[in-house]
């Protein structure tokens, strides 16, 4: 059955737009067919990060039963579909409260394909908690920043007020440098498995420039491979990332390409 994952953090600019894209397009190379969904109204970011930021029909006139929802999806040239939002100041302004109808839209998107990822808006505002409400599982993004992790902790906290399942963590931006909290404490403070760490990479800004995933851009970079893994995590593979931290060989990669 398919699965809908909405993807949040509770703090913005920590690479959720990133990690939508990107896990979207692992998932679609491992083989599965998947729609990203632009579940951020206020400012959305899909269609602007994948080369296509006006189109004719988005998620805000299907919110508003003004198109179907098979009219608002896109299949984009790596493989993966689309549901963007609009950039139209008109449509941001028509907004009112028709994200409270994500929950719907999102059981008839489960039976058209086997993954649903939604990028939900930053915050824990009133549009980023409909995200939530209408997914099965969340996976949060964090930095290894105190400000970013505290926030994710606060995303915990809610959803497990809403009796959401949280399928993971995916930390983003690692470069394993004293200034940032180690791994390890980020595991202690927020409880949950970590699907993913994606160091800083110069491959990520390169796809963003050529608006694309890095998966398709850069398919050897740290950041594709890792976002692969993290996707692998996600279909069920029953990956020992924490030992892999543990051991000591996960900080020898990254000096061995000049993190550390």
């Amino acid at each position: 059955m398919a699965k809908i994952y909405a993807i949040i953090s509770g703090k913005g600019g920590v690479g959720k737009t990133t990690s939508t894209i990107n896990l979207g397009s692992s998932l679609n190379y491992l083989g599965e067919d998947v729609i990203i969904v632009d579940a951020n109204l206020t400012t959305p970011n899909l269609g602007i990060n994948l080369g296509a930021p006006i189109l004719p029909i988005t998620i805000n006139h299907v919110l508003k039963n003004e198109a179907k929802i098979e009219e608002a999806i896109y299949e984009h040239e790596s493989g993966m579909k689309l549901i963007p939002s609009s950039l139209s100041l008109k449509e941001l302004r028509e907004i009112d409260d028709h994200y409270k109808k994500l929950p719907e839209l999102m059981r008839k998107l489960k039976k058209m394909t086997n993954f649903v990822i939604m990028d939900s808006a930053a915050g824990l505002g009133e549009e980023a908690r409909s995200a939530i409400n209408a997914c099965d599982e969340l996976i949060i993004i964090t930095n290894p920043e105190i400000s970013a992790v505290t926030d994710a902790l606060k995303t915990i906290k809610l959803a497990e007020q809403e009796d959401k399942q949280i399928k993971g963590l995916i930390i983003t931006r690692y470069t394993g440098k004293n200034h940032e909290m180690s791994v390890d404490n980020i595991l202690d403070m927020l409880e949950i498995p970590i699907l993913g760490i994606i160091p800083e990479d110069e491959a990520i800004k390169k796809s963003q420039i050529m608006k694309n995933s890095v998966i398709h851009t850069h398919p050897k970079s740290i950041a594709a491979r890792n976002y692969i893994v993290a996707a692998r995590r996600i279909i069920g593979e029953n990956l020992e990332l924490e030992e892999h931290i543990k051991s000591g060989l996960f900080k020898r990669f990254l000096r061995s390409v000049g993190f550390r």
